[in-house]
């Protein structure tokens, strides 16, 4: 019934990288000193990428190795079993692979190292691996294109071996996780025909994509239509073998219209906690940095998205006018970004909500992209205190030459404001490679759309128009986009301490945790979210799995 016999499955969860599902940490005993079976994952497959060439013969396997009869181990009873009795699994453990290999380790570089030979006892039985070390540190091999996709079969014959111990002895009840998994191996089958620019494979595996990835279905069905779609435009792009580079993608291509973002984007707001969670955390700080002050002036980044009605100074507005009404003579708020017509309508409905707080309010625009902006386009004034606001802006920035962003966060940095509130999405977005970024966006997307399944009902039109219209296009930019074009590069939070600390801003903690945690309870959302400090920044979660960072920045 199984195409895999047992022993072929085992050996192919050996092969797995960083192991597959928690359950397996938990099945073996601590290896004894010599000769024991050892159930974890060797080292250089824990990270292929360090010692991949410098294997001998890469493994050097005597005879036919991955064909061996392992159930002669007295361990493997214990470990196999151990898959079967318990086969519950979900599509989510499965993408948790994806989550340690990028940037968690790092090769340490050694001016010399003895020459180190593993033998037939050691990690792998019947596995000879020898691995010189040489004390030149330009004797790491180059990262070849071939080790990433090797990289991802493996993870991907992982998933398999657990899928067909579940298939073979799971019951009906787990159906629903079983057609979970299915679409992982789908998704993952298809991105690697991507990057391989096999069009004729991975458009076989878009049509069954398509008949499985339901719009109005579970969780992860809804978050692999989008995954779906953002491959179905890639490989539209995609050149034949041989050719370099992708196809300049036409004018427009599956856009939404202007009408459905706005709404989406209002939807987002409304809903998820995400953007309102970066509201807080600024306002409480530029309240803190006004404490006391006559002239204040907010430079606002991108008017987060141009998002309707100027939501977070309305707050700050009512924040100043209940604790700062005597002292405060003026507050200017300048909006940097292409959205004009936009501006125009928050500032006037600004302008006059400040006045009936009694507040003088100044708003003015800046018609320029941050990449275009210039030092002069930003007016300050003698004694005036000035902040400035980024939430979820920097990010498109973000170019492979680091210039733009280098020069927005120089222009900032002239400007010598009191403090840098920085707002961003806190996940890897922007690696080089394909393979990469698509594993850690189907993690990080994962849990999102999760969230918002324990949010909102299956058929809730206010769901199915942020996922489509809001989180699908950013999907659809980091999978699907290539050079210019792809402006949604995420980095990781200590990625963003490292830019900010080269481009001269100082580290300014954030003690806010407390009053997040009970905004948080407060808001109702759902049980799920997370507030935590991580190294003087707030992080907001889903189930552990990071979504939001905020940070605050000194000159």
């Amino acid at each position: 019934m199984h195409p895999l016999s047992s022993d072929q499955r085992w050996n192919n969860l050996k092969a797995g990288v960083n192991g597959v599902d928690s359950r397996f940490k938990l099945c073996g005993t601590k290896r004894k000193a010599e000769g024991s079976f050892h159930t974890g994952t060797p080292t250089f497959l824990e990270n292929p990428f360090c010692a991949h060439d410098n294997v001998h013969a890469h493994t050097n396997v005597k005879e036919t190795n991955f064909g061996q009869d392992l159930s002669m181990s007295p361990f493997y009873d214990q470990c196999y079993s151990s898959v079967l009795d318990n086969p519950a699994s979900s599509p989510s453990n499965l993408l948790k692979l994806s989550n340690n290999p990028f940037g968690q380790r790092k090769m340490q570089r050694t001016l010399s190292m003895p020459q180190t030979t593993v033998g037939d006892n050691s990690l792998l039985d019947g596995v000879d691996v020898t691995i010189r070390r040489v004390n030149s540190t330009n004797s790491f091999p180059k990262l070849r294109f071939r080790d990433h996709v090797w990289t991802y079969t493996q993870r991907y014959l992982a998933a398999e071996a657990i899928e067909d111990a579940i298939l073979e002895t799971g019951p009906t009840k787990h159906e629903g996780n079983v057609d979970g998994m299915h679409l992982v191996q789908l998704l993952i089958s298809c991105a690697e025909a991507v990057a391989c620019r096999d069009k004729a494979h991975a458009s076989n595996l878009l049509v069954e994509l398509r008949a499985n990835a339901l719009v109005f279905g579970s969780s992860f069905q809804r978050v692999a239509s989008c995954f779906m779609q953002a491959l179905t435009d890639r490989i539209a792009l995609v050149k034949p073998l041989g050719a370099v580079g992708l196809v300049t993608p036409a004018p427009n291509l599956n856009s939404i219209g202007s009408e459905k973002k706005e709404e989406a984007l209002r939807l987002v707001y409304e809903v998820c906690p995400h953007i309102q969670f970066g509201h807080f955390v600024a306002n409480l700080t530029i309240l803190e940095a006004f404490e006391g002050e006559k002239f204040v002036h907010v430079v606002d980044l991108g008017m987060t998205l141009g998002l309707p009605h100027g939501r977070q100074w309305r707050s700050l507005l009512e924040s100043l006018a209940n604790h700062h009404g005597q002292s405060l003579r003026r507050i200017r708020i300048t909006a940097v970004g292409p959205c004009v017509n936009r501006f125009h309508i928050i500032g006037d409905e600004l302008e006059a909500y400040a006045h009936e707080l009694g507040i003088n309010l100044e708003f003015s625009h800046v018609e320029s992209s941050l990449e275009t902006l210039k030092p002069e386009d930003i007016k300050t004034y003698e004694n005036e205190v000035l902040v400035v606001n980024s939430i979820l802006q920097l990010h498109c920035v973000v170019k492979e030459s680091r210039g733009a962003l280098n020069s927005v966060l120089k222009i900032i940095h002239e400007l010598s404001p009191k403090v840098l509130v920085l707002v961003e999405q806190d996940s890897s977005h922007n690696g080089p490679f394909f393979l990469g970024r698509f594993m850690e966006a189907l993690y990080y997307y994962s849990a999102i759309f999760d969230a918002l399944d324990a949010m909102l009902p299956k058929y809730d039109t206010r769901r199915a128009k942020v996922e489509q219209f809001y989180f699908a296009e950013e999907i659809k930019n980091i999978v699907s986009c290539e050079g210019p074009s792809r402006v949604e590069r995420h980095e990781r939070l200590d990625q963003w301490r490292r830019r900010m600390s080269r481009a001269g801003f100082q580290a300014a903690p954030v003690k806010l945790v407390a009053q997040a945690k009970q905004w948080l309870a407060e808001l109702k959302v759902c049980e799920g979210y997370t507030i935590v400090e991580e190294k003087g920044s707030l992080v907001l979660g889903w189930k552990s799995k990071p979504i939001v960072a905020a940070s605050c920045w000194k000159c």
